[in-house]
């Protein structure tokens, strides 16, 4: 009985008015001022030297896209998508006390992509966009504290493979033997980086290149997979070198790193932008 009585003031039918015609910017404005916590930590985060800043490009990747689609924003925003924006903002402000940071930060950001595509076309694929609202926290610390142990012995077991062709190997935890030589697989070669540069190469060439969701997520095994072979083809090349007694300088090191990384991730623009019948190895 009370909504009936509401149309019937005219004060209430303008403010309704008001707010169905709202500009885009101003809902995702607001929405952002109410995330203003997530935005202060993870700037903290980024500023204080203990992450990687990587994420600023996941950041910069978002505002292009919402730049090059401002001209074509709905009028009227998909309603699911923006309750689960008010939501997700109204339950980052409630779990700022009851879970970790990062875990309030990821809250935080999905629920302002959640505004983001609420707005943005049909066409525009949700799920590159939500890829690289996660990749804009500052995660790479994490990621290495809780993953990169097992990845390095992923990474060192299929070394140990690819070496035991030419050479007497053996792995220890993180670590091979060759030729009764220790080589220690550290944190760099993990992965981790290598991993995010992928995926977040995966996330931009699917939005440039109008990719579907379906698409998108079928060809993201292949994506890690990429990583995988990229990784150990770079620890290998590294561990070779130093068992054959011509262990690579520093800048080698990088070198190598770089030339691996321009390759994995020219493989996933490829395997993303690619639009032949393309089915997944898991499926």
């Amino acid at each position: 009985m009370a909504m009936p009585r509401l149309l019937h003031w005219p004060a209430f039918v303008r403010f309704g008015i008001a707010i169905d015609t709202a500009p885009e910017w101003r809902w995702l404005a607001v929405l952002a001022v109410a995330l203003w916590p997530t935005w202060w930590w993870m700037g903290q985060r980024m500023a204080d030297g203990s992450d990687d800043p990587l994420g600023l490009l996941a950041l910069a990747a978002l505002a292009a896209l919402l730049w090059q689609q401002r001209l074509h924003l709905r009028a009227a925003p998909r309603l699911g998508f923006q309750l689960a924006a008010l939501g997700g903002a109204v339950l980052a402000m409630a779990l700022r006390q009851q879970l970790p940071d990062l875990a309030v930060a990821l809250v935080g950001l999905l629920a302002w992509c959640a505004g983001l595509v609420a707005f943005l076309p049909a066409r525009v694929a949700t799920a590159p966009v939500l890829g690289l609202s996660v990749l804009s926290l500052p995660l790479l610390a994490s990621l290495q504290f809780y993953a990169g142990f097992p990845l390095r012995v992923v990474t060192a077991e299929a070394s140990r493979w690819l070496l035991a062709m030419a050479h007497s190997v053996e792995r220890n935890g993180a670590s091979l033997v060759v030729e009764g030589q220790l080589i220690i697989v550290d944190a760099p070669c993990s992965g981790v980086q290598m991993a995010w540069l992928g995926y977040f190469t995966a996330c931009a060439v699917a939005l440039a290149t109008g990719r579907d969701n379906r698409s998108f997520l079928l060809r993201l095994p292949a994506v890690g997979g990429l990583v995988l072979v990229g990784n150990v083809l770079r620890n290998t090349t590294l561990v070779a070198a130093q068992a054959a007694g011509a262990p690579l300088p520093t800048w080698g090191h990088e070198a190598v790193g770089l030339v691996v990384l321009a390759l994995v991730c020219s493989a996933v623009a490829w395997v993303m932008a690619c639009h032949r019948p393309y089915r997944s190895a898991v499926l």
